[in-house]
């Protein structure tokens, strides 16, 4: 009777400890999936709120002015030196005759862009045709008007604290009501680099010194990451300089990229004298971030590579750089590509080694080549970030929707060719 009752007295406290654990699972992975419900939210909101401020950025309020080109207005040899504004007011005075005061119509003159001159010039230049004609041409509108149609100006606010008057915002309605004032998708965002006015302001620009700059990385870390990562793992000897150079690149990997920056600008700006602001320096500097992370990368996926696959090839009588050629790097690649790719991705994210390079100042030229001067898409949201115009936010967050879709497209491609390989293997 007494081991009877003693028996189920263990039972209950075994079933009383099983319920007590199995109650703290439950609250572990209910806590866990709060954790990642609470971070979906908040990355989510993050999100929404660049969406929502940025979307707007693809389009772009313009004014229809019927220009006349007449061939008194030009000079043959010397189209550049004509009078464009002065074809901008004509357009915009035959609309409003009835202004004639000279306030009222620099009033009126800053409803278009400071932009829409060379808009003009550009297109006589391109096409010596339009002299003597008269054309419809759809000009950008200032920032002031862009924000008021979007919704970012409100019209109920005094008119001390609006940048637009009253007198201006009733001559938008008037050209809204006629149809000349409208907003069209926005392709200067896409194919111009950077200016001072945000209507005028794009990225091609910063996309393209990116690009250039991803470029000179690609090209220096792969290939040198994955040499130094087979000669570690493959040919070094265990001795203590090998610990020491694997030591040093695993505390590089954790290196602030800052650091990178003021050795880029040590090294290779004062001490050798490259070009400053260039997508070639901005290229070295980020190499040197980048190579721990590929080599760690590279490293291991070469230990992933099974024993027995070296074994059977150096048993059939291959060499140990046909090992290595033939067998090992052909099944370490998936990883290799991965790892590299994950470090370029964190490259293009960068900024701040750059702007000690110089690759924060004002450049509104595209860059074709290695040492032109050029900035990143990264630093062009960092200076679009702190100007002071209210379009620029909306830019400022267009920009980094662009940002986002590259660092996707770059995972992704990791993502694919990783499977490709593996299914190759």
């Amino acid at each position: 009777m007494q081991v009877r009752e003693d028996r189920q007295t263990a039972m209950e406290l075994m079933e009383r400890g099983l319920a007590r654990r199995h109650r703290r699972e439950r609250i572990f992975r209910s806590l866990g999936l709060a954790a990642v419900l609470v971070s979906i939210g908040f990355l989510a909101l993050l999100f929404a709120a660049i969406i929502g401020n940025g979307w707007t950025a693809f389009e772009q309020s313009e004014i229809l002015l019927d220009i006349d080109f007449a061939a008194d207005h030009f000079d043959v040899d010397n189209l550049a030196r004509a009078d464009y504004a002065a074809l901008v007011r004509q357009g915009l005075q035959k609309l409003f005759p009835e202004v004639r005061k000279r306030r009222q119509r620099r009033s009126l003159y800053r409803l278009v862009s400071s932009g829409a001159a060379i808009i003009l010039q550009k297109k006589v230049m391109q096409d010596t045709s339009l002299i003597g004609t008269r054309q419809s041409i759809w000009l950008p509108a200032d920032d002031a008007v862009d924000m008021l149609l979007k919704g970012r100006i409100s019209r109920t606010l005094p008119e001390n604290r609006r940048r637009l008057s009253d007198r201006q915002i009733a001559w938008i309605h008037r050209l809204a009501g006629s149809g000349r004032l409208k907003k069209r998708f926005n392709a200067t965002f896409f194919t111009a680099g950077d200016s001072r006015e945000p209507e005028l302001a794009g990225i091609r620009g910063a996309v393209a010194g990116s690009l250039l700059t991803m470029l000179v990385t690609l090209l220096l870390s792969f290939p040198v990451g994955v040499a130094t990562a087979v000669y570690l793992e493959e040919f070094a000897p265990r001795n203590r300089w090998a610990d020491l150079i694997e030591v040093n690149i695993n505390n590089l990997a954790a290196v602030p990229s800052i650091v990178f920056g003021l050795l880029g600008l040590a090294f290779f700006l004062d001490f050798l004298g490259l070009p400053r602001s260039t997508p070639l320096v901005g290229g070295l500097v980020l190499t040197l971030m980048t190579l721990p992370t590929v080599i760690i990368a590279a490293r291991a996926s070469l230990k992933a590579v099974p024993p027995s696959i070296r074994e059977a090839a150096l048993a059939v009588g291959a060499s140990r750089m046909q090992v290595v050629a033939h067998h090992v790097l052909p099944l370490a690649m998936p990883g290799m590509l991965t790892g590299t790719i994950i470090g370029m991705a964190r490259a293009l994210g960068e900024t701040a080694p750059l702007l000690l390079l110089g690759m924060v100042a004002f450049i509104a030229d595209v860059p074709s080549h290695l040492t032109d001067p050029a900035t990143v898409l990264p630093v062009q949201i960092y200076l679009w970030a702190d100007s002071p115009e209210q379009a620029f936010v909306e830019r400022t967050a267009a920009a980094i929707m662009v940002l986002l879709v590259l660092l996707f497209c770059m995972n992704g491609l990791a993502v694919f060719l990783r499977r490709r390989f593996e299914r190759r293997r």
